[in-house]
């Protein structure tokens, strides 16, 4: 008992309130939500099925186990229009500004112009890619923003040559992160995110991002506790507490192993022994034992710097409803029509027998003989109803992309009858508005704050000038441009622009196009600015960078055209009616 009292205490001794209270905190919001986790483990048990005995199909007691994959169909149509809408074009992020100064011209265009570097170095297109299937899966996505510093050393002259330096999104898992699902909005919530490191990936964090100096301390810390566990036998960890570390077994087994489990907690909180509500920290514990630190938010902006947005929002509750989450009864319903008609199919082309009375033992088959006596053979055919489910199937399917918000027109579908091409522009603009309304949610709530908090990130680590590539719209040629942190800070704000832009315009475009072509466009043709028609098509069609359009340009390069011709006439003729030498004058001739 002895040494199972001061195992307990070592452990023990190195536990502070703090963490002991956020680890209890995680655990509990964790345990509250574990039916929406085991309905996302069900949901992607039919993602990724192959046949229906790894889902909750298997139970049926049918021969064939086809599984059809509605699910991953819908969810890839999902995904590839809403990442074709966020990123349309390259000019997809813009700077509003809140000044009005003369000089915000120029610090838009070197902001934009950092932005789009950091977001297409830091491959942001890959992790907003990842945070659509978060918001297509489990219908809620978290993001947020460091800093990096990513060098790599020569071999061989020893120098430090720099790879990445400035903000990246980072994707959080929603089953990472633990938030009050009461709280109004994201940001009221105080937010745990547990994290799974091990001891080199903690060693690189230390290097690499300035705001992560303190994984030095939770390094020795943990060795500290490792030496302290190696000490003792599983059976000691057994006896002394029934402590686990979520997904390591025991603690004996965690503290052996080459992980870390970090969990860090970000938001408000209330201190009942001092009596003090401590407003915007970030207080980050290892090994639910060990506070490593507690310090104010170090960003500019209020709050956490973790962004989040719901696919259909519950009323009082922040975890939202995915696309695919209702639907899951209606795949189990498809495998299940698709896998009795199969076995009637079965059935119809090798049917059971019914024997009646004595008859001489035989194979059934083809040109096979049965010799019957006082009896006979008789097959069992079923009804051939059921080979009618495929008019269920389509109309299961039909109603299944509906209800994600998927129309079948957004994959080229098109739907029966006879249209002029203005009542299909119509028609599909009206049936993608549930997948638009999805789509500008994501921009808004969650693209559009992480754009934003990565310039806030990269203005506040800014030391040094950064070197950016920019497209020179004079030259038509990419070159470079150096920027410092005054370049980039000014009141406004980032948006982006492509999916809210990329569906005006478009409508926008078709609307203009169907009033000139018709008989009111004939009218109303005295009354047009061409110059004002050139700005709009400009504009909408994103050609700004080309310069096609300035007041009257077509006739004064006609002139400058039709003066090159007379030019070259002119010395055409000149040419032909100057002697060259050697040639004989008519008259000598």
């Amino acid at each position: 008992m002895n040494k199972v009292a001061e195992l307990r205490g070592a452990i023990e001794g190195h536990r502070d309130n703090m963490a002991q209270y956020i680890g209890d905190l995680w655990h509990t919001w964790n345990t509250q939500r574990s039916g929406w986790i085991e309905e996302q483990k069900e949901l992607r048990n039919y993602l990724f099925a192959t046949d229906t005995s790894t889902t909750s199909n298997s139970d049926l007691p049918w021969k064939n186990s086809t599984t059809t994959p509605k699910l991953a169909q819908i969810r890839d149509n999902l995904h590839a229009n809403y990442i074709s809408s966020l990123f349309p074009n390259d000019e997809w992020v813009k700077w509003e500004s809140y000044s009005l100064e003369g000089e915000e011209q120029a610090k838009a265009q070197a902001i934009e112009a950092y932005i789009a570097n950091k977001a297409r170095q830091s491959n942001l297109r890959t992790t907003v890619s990842r945070l659509l299937y978060d918001y297509i899966d489990y219908g809620n996505a978290f993001a947020t923003v460091d800093f990096v510093n990513e060098v790599k050393e020569d071999p061989e002259t020893g120098e430090t040559i720099p790879i990445y330096v400035g903000p990246r999104v980072v994707r959080i898992s929603p089953l990472d992160i633990v938030i009050d699902p009461t709280a109004a909005d994201i940001n009221m919530s105080p937010k745990i995110v547990r994290s799974i490191k091990t001891i080199g990936e903690l060693q690189t964090m230390a290097q690499d991002n300035p705001d992560d100096r303190y994984v030095a301390e939770a390094l020795d810390k943990r060795m500290k506790m490792k030496e302290i566990a190696g000490q003792y036998t599983v059976e000691d960890f057994d006896k002394a507490t029934g402590y686990n570390v979520d997904g390591f077994g025991n603690l004996y087994e965690y503290y052996q192993s080459n992980y870390v489990e970090i969990l860090e907690f970000r938001g408000d909180y209330y201190d009942p022994m001092t009596d003090t509500l401590e407003r915007d920290r970030v207080i980050t514990i290892i090994d639910r034992s060990s506070v490593l630190r507690d310090v104010p938010s170090p960003h500019w902006s209020k709050g956490s710097l973790i962004e989040h947005v719901g696919w259909r929002l519950r009323p009082d509750n922040l975890w939202a409803m995915g696309p695919l989450n209702n639907l899951v009864g209606m795949q189990y319903r498809i495998d299940h029509l698709e896998n009795l008609k199969a076995d009637v199919f079965d059935l119809i082309a090798y049917p059971p027998l019914k024997i009646i009375g004595d008859v001489d033992e035989f194979s059934w088959g083809p040109g096979e003989e049965i010799h019957i006596g006082e009896g006979d053979v008789q097959m069992l055919v079923p009804d051939t109803t059921a080979l009618n489910a495929d008019l269920q199937i389509q109309i299961l399917e039909d109603k299944m992309e509906l209800y994600a918000g998927a129309p079948r027109e957004a994959m080229g579908v098109r739907t029966p009858g006879e249209k002029t091409a203005f009542e299909v522009q119509s028609l599909q603009n009206a049936a993608g508005r549930i997948f638009q309304e999805k789509l500008n949610n994501f921009e808004i709530n969650i693209l559009e704050p992480i754009l934003n908090n990565m310039l806030e990130t990269g203005r506040r680590n800014m030391n040094i000038a950064d070197i950016i590539r920019v497209m020179d719209d004079d030259l038509g040629v990419e070159t470079v441009m150096s920027v410092s942190k005054e370049d980039i800070t000014s009141t406004g704000k980032i948006r982006p622009v492509g999916a809210r832009h990329f569906a005006a315009q478009s409508q926008l475009l078709q609307n203009l196009s169907g009033v000139l072509n018709s008989p009111l466009g004939q009218m109303v043709m005295p009354h047009t600015s061409s110059k004002q028609l050139s700005k709009l098509i400009e504009d909408v069609l994103g050609l700004r960078r080309f310069e096609l359009f300035s007041d009257n340009v077509n006739i004064f390069e006609q002139a400058e055209t039709q003066r090159l011709v007379n030019q070259v006439q002119e010395d055409v003729m000149t040419e032909q009616a100057t002697p060259t030498e050697g040639d004989v004058p008519d008259e000598e001739f």
